[in-house]
């Protein structure tokens, strides 16, 4: 077609080429390795004399047509699929870092990712400096003469700060640093941080992108010339994605588009009704006009995500009894799926956290998280509502 498609249309109709048997859906490459007409071939192979397939560890066509999606999805030159989310942060900084090196690092991150980067990376000689989300002066004042990345999340995860994409993209740009970016909360199909400045994006697949809770997968887009040493690291040190999971999460992608119109349809429906629960001292969310960045996520995202959070009366104790109380929504440590699910992140994702460094970054007691599914609001409110009540007794 003479006509550029557009992006949501393109997560839809990349596809590997079909082979003589004319399939209308990709199959899959169950293969840990591939073969050559001869040594010639298999040399030129190897020396990256051409783009043939060589090894499932290295490249795979399955795995191959997700990263052509995502890469398309996030407007972006190059990618790699990881085995997990959380390879897919590793490998961003530890393919491009080095002793002796400095990240600057935004202080609400997911717990994995904090423990990585305050527990690990001093092990190898990279230091970490945490700032506020949203302190501009504090991130000015991290800078230092090794400082290399910067890495943050937004919205953050659980308390759903929203960071200006476009002042972040100028800060690292006047500083010379790679800004790598996580997207997983708002998906590209709701902001993409390329646009704003962004030299790498990262995501934990298994969320919004499976969206079904099926398979775990990760992965990296951005700049060609970062993507390739990434890909270095990662073949070499093995976190790659199996084809099956990228089977399942490039069909994942052909409905991404109406899943999260959904997700975010519900997602605010259900904030808006919560805020004047008398069992609720308050809910953040970030398209909800009480938000303290309201105005930065109208300005960089399409809508405000398919997860919300509130703080419940009552504590630590509160927010126990509501997760026992919950009839249909799902307890348990994930998010991005078509069933609503509940977390406490101060028992669970954030628990390995001091309670100072809880304090810190703003997960309370109470503080619960909701990732809003595909079921009838209606129906998801019920019994957030009827959870409440009893959390209360």
């Amino acid at each position: 077609m003479s006509k550029k498609l557009d992006p949501v249309t393109q997560a839809i109709r990349i596809q590997t080429p079909r082979s003589s048997q004319q399939e209308h859906s990709t199959p899959l490459y169950i293969t840990s390795s591939f073969t050559f007409d001869g040594a010639e071939a298999m040399r030129a192979a190897f020396a990256d004399e051409t783009d043939d397939n060589i090894y499932s560890r290295f490249s795979n066509p399955n795995v191959d047509e997700f990263i052509a999606k995502m890469c398309a999805l996030e407007g972006a030159d190059a990618g790699f699929a990881t085995s997990t989310g959380m390879s897919a942060i590793f490998s961003s900084m530890f393919a491009l870092l080095k002793q002796g090196d400095h990240l600057i690092c935004c202080s609400s991150v997911f717990g994995s990712t904090f423990t990585m980067v305050t527990k690990y990376l001093p092990k190898y000689g990279i230091a970490a400096t945490l700032v506020p989300a949203g302190d501009n002066a504090a991130w000015e004042a991290a800078v230092q003469p090794n400082t290399k990345m910067v890495y943050l999340e937004t919205p953050t995860n659980p308390q759903l700060e929203v960071i200006d994409l476009e002042w972040a993209g100028k800060f690292s740009k006047k500083h010379n640093l790679v800004l790598n970016v996580d997207n997983c909360f708002a998906t590209p199909l709701l902001q993409r941080p390329i646009d704003f400045g962004a030299d790498l994006v990262v995501h934990s697949a298994t969320k919004w992108i499976d969206g079904q809770g099926r398979v775990l997968g990760g992965v990296i887009v951005g700049r060609a010339d970062l993507i390739k040493d990434i890909y270095l690291f990662c073949r070499n040190t093995g976190p790659s994605m199996s084809p099956f999971n990228a089977w399942i999460l490039s069909k994942s992608l052909e409905t991404l588009d109406v899943r999260m119109q959904r997700h975010c349809e519900n997602a605010l429906k259900l904030s808006e009704a919560l805020q004047n629960n008398p069992n609720v001292a308050w809910v953040k969310y970030p398209f909800l006009p009480g938000h303290p960045q309201y105005e930065i996520a109208k300005k960089q995202m399409k809508l405000g995500g398919g997860v919300f959070c509130l703080e419940i009366k009552g504590g630590l104790e509160a927010g126990r009894k509501f997760l026992d109380a919950l009839e249909m929504l799902s307890v348990t440590a994930n998010l991005g799926d078509t069933r609503s699910i509940a977390s406490h992140p101060a028992s669970t994702t954030h628990s390995r956290l001091s309670d100072a460094e809880r304090a810190a970054v703003g997960i309370t007691p109470g503080l619960i998280r909701i990732s809003t599914g595909l079921e009838k609001v209606d129906d998801i409110l019920a019994d957030i509502e009827q959870a409440l009540e009893k959390s209360a007794r």
